[in-house]
């Protein structure tokens, strides 16, 4: 008999998996799909000798998690390239805000109004990050806080809606880009905790970037199977998994699921019921014959630049995906450009290019003419450099990746208390009715991202369980 089981080899199976393995337990581990990634995956979408991130594509939360800065993962082949830039947020008059890896950078294109409120806003935490986001990632439960005071100094500045924290800038450009960072989560401006998004990404971009893996996203789960199986651990691939009973016997399964499918698989009927799924988004991954040719210089060497005129026009756009159950007019856009610092990602010359909208969930239009005229507004020419583009909205997204209820690539909403207590009201959220099954996707604290913490708590859990048995 095994050890431990995990179904789904997204970075949250895969970290759980190599957790238990490390600490000298039998674990083998179940894929439905061909590889493992979940949202971590690299494939010739478009044009052969094009690699696309089908998912995610830059990485502020994995160079900083805890749980990748723990295992040797460079051994395996991830290599982080960093942009001269983590990230831009350009506006209609040719300009731009940034987010540098230098404070002082990001506070000057904001204008002379607003820098002095931003380095205060930052420096409190920049030199505390590393304890802090153990802090921050690692609740609740699953270990004591190193530094309870920066920790609840975060949270008085974090809790409240970014709308709030917004109040601290006088000009457009900071309350612009910050909202814009917290559009990455899919989540309205107004809502609780809000503000601690929009830090969260900020301070990774000042201490640890907004990297690239070099190849592709395929390269973080490549190179936690390949410590895998170093390890001893087993992995199954083409295995979908309908029922517990698909699965060898084990002392305990960990699922890298949605609540929903983790439900049906157990046979937990309504237990998840009142789990709420968020927005999807429509997405469109570009082969390019050339760079994106944004009006503001600083978009070119830029990893990811948001698009949106100004704070409301996000707003709307945020509204209207989660509130209105309409598609935006004017979408507020996250787009990722690897290939300006990762030349392996595209024949020579050319360049790959991702961008994508939030929409209602399960919406089932096609939002490409919307994006590329917002694109069109701030890179202007950028449909004459366009070889081939793949789309998809929120049932092929589904289709790719099961956990995407709906198109919603966080796997849950991220608004109200679920932001934070997910998936259910509960201290123990790894834990399910079954006291040998546990969940450890990104619809378990601290929610989404490619960063694996919910499957380094979720394994605490579970080999705390194993031990008294």
């Amino acid at each position: 008999m095994l050890d431990a089981v995990v179904v789904g080899a997204g970075p949250n199976g895969l970290t759980a998996a190599v957790e238990l393995a490390r600490r000298g337990f039998s674990v083998a581990l179940f894929e439905a799909k061909g590889t493992v990634g979940g949202g971590a995956r690299t494939e010739e979408l478009t044009l052969p000798g094009f690699r696309h991130d089908p998912c995610s594509a830059a990485h502020p939360l994995a160079v900083s998690s805890p749980a990748f800065r723990g295992l040797p993962l460079e051994r395996y082949g991830l290599e982080w390239l960093h942009p001269e830039l983590p990230m831009a947020h350009p506006f209609p008059d040719g300009t731009a805000a940034v987010l540098a890896r230098s404070v002082g950078e990001t506070a000057a294109s904001f204008g002379p109004r607003d820098a002095g409120a931003y380095r205060r806003l930052v420096t409190p935490f920049l030199y505390r990050w590393d304890t802090l986001v153990r802090d921050f990632m690692s609740l609740p439960l699953t270990a004591l806080p190193r530094d309870p005071v920066t920790l609840a100094r975060f949270g008085l500045v974090g809790l409240p809606p970014s709308t709030w924290l917004a109040r601290r800038f006088r000009d457009e450009r900071a309350r612009t880009l910050f909202a814009g960072l917290v559009a990455h989560v899919m989540a309205p401006l107004s809502g609780f905790a809000t503000s601690a998004i929009g830090l969260v990404f900020a301070l990774a971009a000042h201490t640890r970037g907004w990297p690239v893996a070099r190849g592709g996203s395929q390269a973080i789960s490549d190179a936690l199977a390949g410590y895998l199986r170093e390890l001893g651990g087993a992995v199954h691939t083409d295995y979908e998994v309908k029922r517990l009973d698909d699965l060898p016997p084990a002392r305990a399964y960990v699922f890298d699921t949605s609540p929903t499918a983790l439900a049906r698989i157990a046979g937990f009927g309504d237990h998840y019921a009142r789990y709420r799924y968020g927005p999807g988004v429509f997405k469109i991954d570009y082969a390019l014959d050339g760079p994106v040719p944004w009006t503001a210089p600083e978009a070119r060497g830029a990893g990811t630049v948001q698009i949106g005129a100004d704070s409301a026009e996000i707003g709307a756009a945020l509204r209207a995906a989660s509130r209105e159950k309409r598609a935006p007019d004017a979408p507020f856009l996250i787009t990722v450009q690897p290939s300006v610092v990762d030349p392996t990602r595209a024949p020579d010359g050319k360049h790959v290019f991702w961008a994508y909208g939030h929409v209602p969930h399960g919406w089932t239009g096609d939002l490409t003419d919307a994006i590329e005229r917002q694109l069109e507004r701030f890179a202007p020419g950028f449909r004459d450099r366009v070889l081939a583009r793949a789309t998809a909205g929120p049932p092929e997204l589904a289709a790719r990746n099961a956990n995407y209820v709906g198109g919603d690539i966080a796997t849950g909403a991220v608004s109200g208390l679920q932001t934070l207590l997910r998936p259910k009201l509960s201290l123990f959220p790894y834990s399910t009715p079954h006291p040998a099954v546990f969940i450890c996707s990104q619809a378990t604290p601290p929610g989404p991202g490619v960063h694996g913490m919910p499957g380094h708590n979720a394994a605490k859990a579970v080999w705390r369980r194993l031990r008294q048995t």
